[in-house]
């Protein structure tokens, strides 16, 4: 645990953060609603806090284990490989916030909507260790068979489009979506020479 703290201790502090902010969120009510995002009262104006409070908090253990079981695969990495330390911070909570503004938008009128959860920020983290490495393997949830980290971010983005079209579920697809395309759009502006590296790995 020390080692991941001195070599990516961003990563860790939000990792630490969100951990103790989802358990208290557990047992306390009041602290739960008030950190959940409510996009009709964002779009006017009130609680524009919990564009950041509603990525720290989860609805429940299943939530929380599957979203910072993805957080540990590759935030740590990412930070102490890759993008580096501050970068790291910039890139997840710029995407924590962008990738719940199109929530706003498309809920601005539903009185009943509620969100909440690291998705958004996790996909980013996601998508910017894909374009540092995108011939690196990842599995697909229930199929145990390694395919290239590219090809695992095309599948998401185009299951994560049409999930929410059909809006079938409780969960937040546009989240998942605008997180990833966040992450990539972050991550070429923090480290222009991505582009020409991810290329290279391809032998263009």
């Amino acid at each position: 645990m020390l080692e991941y703290i001195m070599l990516a201790p961003v990563a860790s502090a939000i990792f630490a953060i969100t951990l103790i902010a989802s358990l208290i969120a557990f047992y306390n009510e009041e602290f739960y609603a008030r950190c959940t995002l409510h996009p009709y009262s964002v779009s006017r104006g009130e609680r524009i806090y919990t564009l950041i409070t509603s990525g720290l908090i989860h609805r429940d253990w299943g939530h929380l284990f599957f979203n910072m079981l993805s957080y540990y695969f590759f935030a740590f990495q990412l930070e102490a490989g890759y993008l580096g330390h501050w970068q790291f911070g910039v890139l997840y909570t710029a995407s924590l916030i962008l990738s719940d503004l199109p929530t706003v938008q498309k809920h601005k009128n539903d009185q009943w909507y509620h969100s909440l959860g690291a998705s958004g920020a996790i996909s980013a983290v996601i998508f910017s260790y894909i374009l540092f490495s995108p011939l690196s393997k990842m599995y697909l949830m229930l199929i145990p068979v390694p395919i290239p980290a590219i090809l695992f971010g095309v599948i998401y983005l185009v299951y994560c489009a049409w999930a929410s079209k059909q809006s079938r579920d409780n969960i937040n697809h546009d989240a998942h979506f605008f997180g990833a395309i966040s992450g990539l759009a972050i991550t070429i502006l923090l480290y222009h020479q991505i582009i020409p590296e991810f290329l290279h790995q391809f032998g263009l």
